[in-house]
């Protein structure tokens, strides 16, 4: 035994989600390499150097195309996680208000009918 303790829920979820990552990441290059290589496919007089920049770049531009499109996701979540945790907090007040009111005006029927 080494002695080193058994990692936590936390850390064994936080590692899993970035092997995810990981994974998801490489198999977007090979689909944007594979597509890469089709584009480049249908241009039969390039040289082979030619062919592989062509490759290397379409690789590329689609990367940065996906990740682009990611963080603007991202980016958008944000903005709605934003906006309906504001609308959350009011209705939540707006509820609270109301059932003080309800009570209050039992509370003042129940006093008002008792006997004096």
């Amino acid at each position: 035994m080494t002695g080193e303790s058994a990692p936590s829920s936390g850390e064994a979820s936080a590692g899993i989600q970035q092997l995810e990552g990981y994974l998801l990441a490489q198999s977007r290059v090979r689909e944007a390499r594979t597509h890469a290589v089709v584009f480049a496919d249908r241009m039969p007089w390039l040289t082979t150097a030619q062919h592989e920049e062509v490759v290397s770049l379409y690789t590329q531009d689609h990367i940065a195309m996906s990740r682009r499109a990611l963080e603007a996701v991202v980016a958008r979540a944000g903005e709605l996680r934003e906006e309906y945790s504001a609308r959350y907090e009011l209705l939540r007040r707006r509820l609270v208000c109301a059932s003080l009111t309800a009570l209050i005006g039992a509370c003042s029927v129940v006093l008002w009918h008792l006997p004096r």
